[in-house]
């Protein structure tokens, strides 16, 4: 499809990390709202098990390829793809994320970038990448997914700890050079999320999940910034589960 989406009322987004956890959730959150969503992962396995599933309940409204995001020019030539398909972008969600944890004298320089490259480069080259097309259009919002980790360091968490206080920074930083061009740039900080993401999940710890939050907890935030009216922009929010283990 080659026509603009955007003019006959469809909303399009990207949503980086999109084929499982926090990133399907949100995928499937903009599905239920109407969103055209072009979802990437590094795995194209990923990828095309996520597109079977939701293409039975959202056909036509959901495309996806593997990309790696520590690489600039896949996501050059995926957002290229997006522009052509759909003819604009309404919302950038970078989600897409990996932990490793350890001593800070236990890390290898391999985790440490490829945690670097891929919570923070990453994110970077998809912003500076879809920001021209949203300033032509004159709107858009960029959603990242960050981290309580961004503020809070705990032992073990060099990497990643690094990695999330920079998105945090760089998510500022980036709202302040695009919001008079109309494109809004937000940080969702949420603490425990019940996907077993990482080494260091605290699911090893208790089988209980409960208290945890949830995928759709996070989507239902990203929903809730888009309803924002044009002239508020909450650049920053912190979500922590209500009622933590003593």
């Amino acid at each position: 499809m080659n026509e603009n989406d955007g003019r006959q009322g469809i909303r399009i987004a990207i949503v980086t990390g999109g084929s499982r956890g926090i990133g399907r959730g949100i995928t499937e959150a903009l599905l239920g709202e109407g969103w055209r969503v072009f979802l990437c992962s590094r795995g194209q396995g990923s990828v095309d098990e996520a597109l079977r599933d939701l293409g039975e309940r959202f056909a036509g409204r959901v495309e996806g390829r593997a990309v790696d995001v520590r690489r600039q020019e896949e996501v050059e030539a995926f957002v290229a793809w997006v522009l052509g398909e759909a003819g604009r972008i309404d919302c950038l969600v970078n989600n897409a994320g990996l932990g490793r944890f350890g001593p800070v004298d236990e890390l290898s320089g391999e985790q440490w970038r490829e945690v670097l490259q891929t919570n923070l480069d990453g994110a970077f080259y998809f912003i500076r990448t879809v920001a021209p097309a949203m300033k032509r259009q004159g709107d858009g919002w960029i959603v990242n997914i960050a981290s309580l980790a961004g503020k809070n360091p705990f032992a073990g968490g060099a990497a990643y700890n690094a990695s999330k206080f920079g998105l945090i920074g760089l998510s500022e930083a980036a709202m302040l050079d695009l919001r008079p061009h109309g494109v809004r740039v937000s940080a969702i900080l949420p603490g425990s999320v019940d996907t077993g993401f990482g080494a260091r999940s605290q699911r090893s710890e208790r089988k209980d999940h409960d208290w945890m939050l949830r995928p759709e907890d996070v989507a239902s935030m990203v929903l809730h910034l888009l309803t924002y009216p044009p002239r508020a922009l909450p650049s920053l929010v912190e979500m922590r589960p209500s009622r933590p283990p003593k």
